[in-house]
Parts: C-alpha cells; structure tokens; sequence
C-alpha cells in the first residue's frame, strides 16, 4: 500500500513538472517549439515514471507504466529504455517472481502480454530477442500468442532462430494441449517472416505447417496453413529461378 501511494505522488509530481515546463514555454512564445534541453527534460521525467511504475508491486501500476510506454511509442520513442521496461514487465510473475507465504503474488499474464505487444511495435533486434526470451520462458497461451504475432510483425530471422522458437512454441503445446489461437499466430507470424526474407528454408517451419494442416485444429486454421505451405514453395521456385539466371549470367 505505501509502495502504491509513494508511486502515485511521484507520478503526480512528475507530470506537474512536465506541464509546468511545457506551459513555461508556451508562455514565453507560444509559436516556439520546445528547446533541446526541456524536451529532453520531458522525456527523462517521462522515462522515470515508466521505470518506477514498472516495477510496482501492484498489476494496475504496471498497467500505468504501460499505458505510458504505449504513448512514448506513439512519439516514436524505441530508445533501449523502453525496451528494457517492457521486458521486466514482459517477465513479470515468470522471471521476476514475488511471493508471500510461499504464494505467487505477481502472475499477470495480461501485464505480459501487453508488453508482448508493444516489443512487437519497438521493431528492433533487442525487442526480437527479448519476444524470443518470452517464448522460452512464459507457459501462457494469450502471452505467448502476442509474443508470436510480435515476432511475425518485426520479421527478422537470422540464422533461422525466430522461426525456430516460434515451431519449438506450438510443438510443445500440439502434444498435450493444442491451441487453435497459437497456431493461427505462427502460421501467421510464419507467413509475414516469410515475405520479409524471401521465404523461409528451415524445416521445422515446413513440418509445423504441415502439423497444422492435418493435425487437430480446426477447418479455418488447417487451410491457412495450407495456403502459406503453397506461398512457401512459391518462394522456393523463385529464388531458384533467381539463381538459374545469375548462374547464366555468371557463366
């Protein structure tokens, strides 16, 4: 409870400062645009509050720090910061564990799951490995459905290691418990991953599309994977047409 209120007054007093810097300036010449120095006052005072919400006791500080982590995006605000909030929230309750009485007191899948989302949006190499992070570590399915559709929308795949955690994600559950949301993200994912690179080569990816397509999920997903199988060996036929003419050329 003193955690909670001692947040509350620093938000309070952070976004006093911020208006009054803001409105200091518009008083002095309303047509002029903030200076270096208060814009980045604003954004270090903006950076603190996300830092000290994030790492809140409570679930619904952590979803203030997201609401603001959400706006600083909007701004175009990818700094590592951010990305380094999201990921304490993304682990919240899986890597960042707080108990009482030997109880989990801090599993908020939908904390993690927002933060999920906005990696996705930070579109950077740190965010792909943080979601990769995410994959190996969280057991929830709308956590983990975030995370793969992340992961489709920031689409980088070196070395094949997206691809594969996203295969290594749906084999795990398809054996016990398949889950039709998740395999419509990683078809999905699998299919933006693949018009990012030209295709995609690694064979997991494949098996696990064919999986989906004659595995036990339902009509709509099965043909999805269908289709992006189809789109995969379109890509395939391409690049080896590609290569057949800069061999002639080569030649």
């Amino acid at each position: 409870m003193l955690t909670c209120k001692r947040l509350s007054v620093l938000v309070v007093a952070a976004l006093v400062a911020v208006s009054a810097a803001v409105g200091q300036n518009s008083n002095s010449n309303n047509n002029r645009e903030m200076s270096v120095e208060e814009s980045y006052l604003q954004e270090s005072i903006e950076l603190m509050v996300i830092r000290e919400t994030s790492r809140a006791d409570s679930r619904d500080q952590k979803m203030v720090a997201l609401e603001y982590i959400g706006e600083a995006i909007d701004r175009g605000n990818t700094s590592d910061d951010i990305r380094q909030a999201l990921e304490y929230l993304a682990m919240e309750g899986v890597m960042n564990k707080a108990r009482e009485n030997g109880r989990l007191v801090n599993n908020f899948p939908d904390v993690r799951r927002q933060a999920a989302k906005y990696l996705g949006s930070l579109g950077t190499e740190e965010a792909k490995n943080t979601l990769i992070k995410i994959c190996a570590a969280d057991n929830e399915p709308m956590v983990l459905q975030e995370a793969v559709k992340s992961l489709g929308d920031i689409g980088l795949n070196d070395n094949d290691e997206t691809v594969n955690a996203i295969a290594w994600i749906v084999t795990r559950f398809d054996v016990l418990n398949p889950d039709n949301l998740l395999a419509l993200s990683a078809v999905d994912a699998f299919s933006k991953i693949a018009e990012k690179n030209n295709g995609i080569k690694d064979p997991n990816a494949v098996r696990l599309l064919i999986r989906i397509s004659e595995g036990p999920y339902i009509r709509p997903v099965q043909e999805r994977a269908k289709q992006v199988l189809m789109d995969l060996r379109k890509y395939s036929a391409q690049n080896k047409d590609r290569d057949q003419q800069n061999q002639q050329r080569n030649q």
